[in-house]
This record gives structure tokens, C-alpha cells and sequence, in this order.
């Protein structure tokens, strides 16, 4: 009996290690497994071959996500955008561009103010043309091109400064040639009123007339003397029309007090153009502007108002000071250097 316990003990015991020893080797088993699976998951994934570049094909453009900006960014990128998608005027600019506009017309009307003021004040034929409004001669200045500044005030100099353009800029492209003209000048003529002496008497507007060429207006001033204080003095005096004239450094004056009863159509100086007398001086310039549509009279060698009238609208339209008389820049303009 007691051997049957012994070998029934001994039967449990083998088959309770059996068990133990399969249960310990499953769980082995499952640690391996459970190892194995976390170090492949822990592993990275190697990465795939790039394949060769093909050189018979275009390499593709990288695609870049488009982020819509918000906020300042819209606005940076609306104003670095191309200029087809941009304004091309900002409201800066054409705020600035209509200030300059309007200062410009303000200063162009206040010219030609100016000049119908001076036109106001000249005598003779040309106070008809000094009726004419800003607006109209702001239209023949435009039709003809040109602008009539003939002196702008500085109000830092406290002065009158002439037009800046030379008159050489304004010369003819064809040279007028001297003529020798049959004028009537032995006669004392009738068409127009004599001018009287007037002692001290001062061109007007002559002291905005600036530079050496209008010396001769600036400092003009009709003196009165015999005949014999006349060739004392002075080597060339000629008869021109009723009226004696002397020659002095390049201009012709009147001699008033030379004769009794001298007429003079004209009181100032004139200019001695290829060493002319006075009246043929006049005769040639009044033929020049003839050529130029300015001067619709005869052609008589007498400064009259219907020719300083041609002078002054001749020298108006080519940016010239408008003495209505005869000086050297306009002879340059007109061909007759």
C-alpha cells in the first residue's frame, strides 16, 4: 500500500514538472515574439532607390502648396505685384500730379496777364491789341506754340528778368539779303503826325530790357542842340524825311534842334543795319515782315505805328523784348544779321 502512494505521488509529481517546464517554455516563446515585434517597429523604414534620371525627358517642376496670406502679408503682396495687376497711378501721385497742373495754369494766366497789362500801357495802334483778354492771346499762343514771356518778376531780386532763350535760337533759317529801295525821302510826308521834344523823356519799359543790346534804349534820352554842336560832335549826320539823324556806335537817333521844324515819325533809337541810312534801315525791316505775314503796309522807309505794331507782334510771337522797334536781336531773327 504504501508502495501505490509512492509511485501515485511520484506520477503527480513528474506530470506538475512536465506542465511547469511547458508553461515556462511558451512563455519564453511569447517574450521572443513580443521582443522581435517591437525592435521591427522601432526600426525606420528604409528609403526607396531614386531612379535614374532620364536625360531624354525633362526633369519635373517641384509642386508647392499655395497659403493664401492674411492680413498685412495680402496687402505687402498687393503692392510688389507685377505692374499689369497693380494701379498704376496711386492716389498720392495724382493728387501730386493735379497741384502741379494747377499751379502751372496759375502761372501761365498770371503771364499773360502781364503781358495785356504791358500792352495797356504801350501808345499808338497798340492799345487796340491790348483789348484782347488772356484768354484769347492764351490761344494764338497755343496755336502758334509759343508762349509770349517776355519778363517775369523776381520777387527775391526785386527786378524784371528778360526771357532766358537767346535770340540766336529764334533766327531764320534763310539769310535776308539788303536791298537798296526808291523811297520818296528828300519829302516831308504827311501820312502820319510828327512827335514833338520832349526833354528827359525815357523809353517806357526800357529798364526791364536786359544785356547789351538794348543798351541803347536804356540810356536814350532826346537832348536838343544847334547844327553846329551836331557836327562837332558826331562825324555822320544825314536828311532822312523832313528830319536830321545822327549816327552813334552803331545806332541811328534823332538830332533834334538840327533844323527848325525837323519831323520825326519816331523818337528813339534804331538800329543801323549793314551801315543803311535810317530809312532804308526801315524799308528793308518792313520788307522782312512783309515776307513773315506781319506788315501789310507799304513799304515807305517810315517808322509809323502800323509798323512798330508789326515789330511788336513779330517779337511777342518769337520770345523777344517787345520794344516796337527796330534792334539788333530782331534783325537776327529775321534773317538780316
Amino acid at each position: 500500500m504504501k508502495t501505490f502512494l509512492i509511485l501515485v505521488c511520484s506520477v503527480a509529481l513528474a506530470c506538475s514538472a512536465t506542465a511547469a517546464q511547458k508553461d515556462n517554455k511558451q512563455k519564453k516563446q511569447a517574450q521572443k515574439s513580443r521582443q522581435a515585434q517591437s525592435a521591427q517597429h522601432a526600426r525606420p523604414a528604409a528609403a526607396p532607390k531614386k531612379a535614374a534620371p532620364n536625360r531624354y525627358q525633362p526633369a519635373s517642376r517641384p509642386t508647392t502648396s499655395y497659403q493664401k496670406p492674411k492680413g498685412r502679408q495680402q496687402v505687402n503682396r498687393q503692392v510688389y505685384q507685377p505692374k499689369s495687376k497693380v494701379a498704376k497711378k496711386t492716389p498720392q501721385k495724382v493728387a501730386t500730379q493735379n497741384t502741379q497742373a494747377r499751379q502751372y495754369a496759375a502761372k501761365k494766366t498770371k503771364q499773360n496777364q502781364q503781358v495785356v497789362n504791358r500792352q495797356v500801357n504801350q501808345p499808338g495802334a497798340n492799345a487796340k491789341k491790348a483789348k484782347k483778354s488772356s484768354q484769347q492771346i492764351t490761344a494764338q499762343n497755343a496755336q502758334a506754340g509759343r508762349y509770349a514771356n517776355n519778363a517775369a518778376y523776381s520777387k527775391k531780386g526785386k527786378q524784371w528778368k528778360g526771357n532766358t532763350a537767346s535770340a540766336a535760337a529764334f533766327q531764320s533759317n534763310k539769310k535776308y539779303k539788303a536791298q537798296r529801295f526808291n523811297l520818296a525821302s528828300n519829302t516831308r510826308p504827311t501820312k502820319y503826325n510828327s512827335v514833338r521834344f520832349q526833354q528827359n523823356r525815357r523809353i517806357q519799359g526800357s529798364q526791364y530790357w536786359q544785356g547789351k543790346n538794348y543798351w541803347a534804349f536804356r540810356n536814350y534820352s532826346p537832348v536838343w542842340h544847334d547844327r553846329g554842336w551836331w557836327h562837332n560832335h558826331y562825324n555822320r549826320v544825314v536828311f532822312v524825311y523832313g528830319g536830321w539823324y545822327y549816327w552813334n556806335s552803331g545806332w541811328w537817333y534823332p538830332a533834334w534842334g538840327y533844323a527848325p521844324n525837323s519831323y520825326y515819325a519816331y523818337d528813339g533809337p534804331i538800329y543801323a543795319y549793314n551801315s543803311l541810312p535810317p530809312d532804308q534801315v526801315v524799308a528793308n525791316v518792313q520788307a522782312a515782315l512783309q515776307a513773315e505775314g506781319y506788315y501789310q503796309g507799304d513799304v515807305d522807309g517810315l517808322l509809323g505805328p502800323l509798323t512798330r505794331e508789326a515789330l511788336a507782334g513779330y517779337q511777342r510771337d518769337h520770345g523777344l523784348y517787345e520794344t516796337a522797334a527796330v534792334d539788333q536781336p530782331t534783325l537776327e531773327s529775321l534773317g538780316m544779321s
